[in-house]
């Protein structure tokens, strides 16, 4: 009995040293796809571009093994309810390959600020004309799409929803949560705060996303940080004019981190960035990332990349110069081989198209209840896209809920 005991005590112990050293998450957004959001759905590379695979393997060599891919819900889905653009989806689909090849993991992640433009009028989600169903829709195809590769570390619901009025984006975010689980039990779901996500806000505008469920519990929260005066990541003023100090990161990082400790929840700083022209802004940038790595609190670095190498905060080598960002980046990176080994063996997922079908979809309505259904069909190991001749899982979703307002937004990023 004393030996049970004895045991039981060290192995709280061990597990308690293993949460503690669990590697520091630093990882970066490769933009281009989001761009241009006056030009939708767009061209492809006229108004946007998804990264290439030189811009993921510069990252891949200086350490970083995730990525976020952002993508515009205009762009992968043309019209509501509709099927998803093969052309786009093979475009991200892409990209995630060129990852996986070198052991990263990616997060695909919808920047749409909580709308969808429609005949150049955007339109809240949960609306009359973006529904939550149109969301879920969506949300459950680009699962399905993307259920195949082992290397999709979460889906990003919805960059900065914010200005929701009375459309509350804690039920729109619980529908979506709802339809990914039919097609994805594998990958983490995750949440953006309302308010533009901004951390130094979190609790007067997100809190009640803690009531949300995963029956996965999969859910990371989101929260966006930038150190200017007007939160923006504009930097539009010097050090000095934006009245920064040392520890302007922790400051405004640390509302978040309070809230996810209270709650118990996992939480990541999905956008954060500095300029390059005063190695003060780099000094914030290091103490802030060593509170979030004290806290276990993962980080992903804002968008950077070959068509965004002229923002402010890019880490991405511009006129062939290497940026002073990634550097500092670089000292937070742990235990990663800075070479690799191309693969002899393809590791994409054979999917489907529209001349050779490889899976028979077989078409589903579904009925669901103003509460989020609480059993899941699970599809593992495949990808499901809408075919011309046969039908997906589309759900039908009626909410009886009543709205909320939230109070007006304060804070805007990039």
């Amino acid at each position: 009995m004393r030996i049970i005991v004895i045991l039981c005590l060290w192995m709280g112990f061990s597990s308690q040293i293993a949460a503690q050293t669990d590697p520091f998450i630093l990882g970066m957004t490769l933009g281009g796809g989001e761009i241009n959001e006056q030009q939708l759905p767009g061209t492809l590379n006229e108004h946007y571009q998804y990264p290439s695979e030189e811009e993921v393997d510069y990252f891949y060599q200086k350490g970083f093994r995730l990525i976020t891919i952002p993508f515009r819900w205009e762009r992968v889905q043309k019209t509501l309810g509709g099927d998803l653009d093969y052309g786009e989806i093979g475009e991200i689909r892409k990209v995630v390959s060129w990852a996986a090849k070198r052991d990263m993991q990616v997060i695909l992640s919808m920047y749409n600020g909580g709308r969808y433009r429609k005949y150049g009028v955007d339109y809240i989600v949960g609306s009359y004309s973006v529904s939550r169903q149109d969301f879920a829709d969506c949300w459950n195809k680009i699962a399905n799409a993307f259920a195949g590769y082992p290397n999709i570390y979460g889906y990003n619901l919805m960059s900065e929803p914010h200005d929701m009025q009375a459309f509350d984006w804690q039920t729109s975010a619980q529908w979506a949560i709802s339809s990914i689980r039919l097609a994805d039990r594998r990958s983490r779901i995750i949440i953006s705060g309302n308010n533009y996500a901004a951390a130094e806000s979190w609790a007067d505008y997100s809190d009640q996303l803690k009531n949300l469920n995963d029956p996965q519990d999969k859910l990371v929260y989101n929260a966006h940080c930038y150190f200017d005066n007007d939160f923006t990541g504009k930097y539009l003023f010097s050090y000095d004019q934006n009245q920064a100090w040392d520890s302007t990161g922790i400051q405004r990082a640390m509302p978040f981190v309070k809230w996810l400790k209270q709650n118990n929840k996992k939480g990541i700083i999905g956008q954060f960035g500095v300029p390059d022209t005063d190695d003060r802004w780099l000094n914030i940038m290091n103490k802030f990332l060593e509170y979030l790595k004290a806290e276990n609190v993962a980080a992903q670095y804002s968008s950077s990349g070959k068509r965004l190498s002229g923002n402010p905060v890019s880490s991405y080598p511009l006129a062939n110069i290497e940026r002073p960002q990634i550097k500092a980046l670089q000292g937070f990176l742990s235990g990663a081989v800075m070479a690799y080994q191309k693969p002899t063996t393809p590791t994409e997922p054979v999917v489907n198209n529209q001349n050779t079908p490889q899976n028979t979809a077989v078409e589903k309505t579904v009925e669901a209840p103003a509460e989020p259904p609480s059993s899941f069909l699970f599809l593992p190991g495949t990808v499901l896209l809408p075919q011309p001749n046969g039908g997906l899982y589309k759900p039908v979703l009626k909410s009886t809920t009543r709205e909320k307002t939230v109070r007006v937004a304060k804070y805007r990023t990039p």
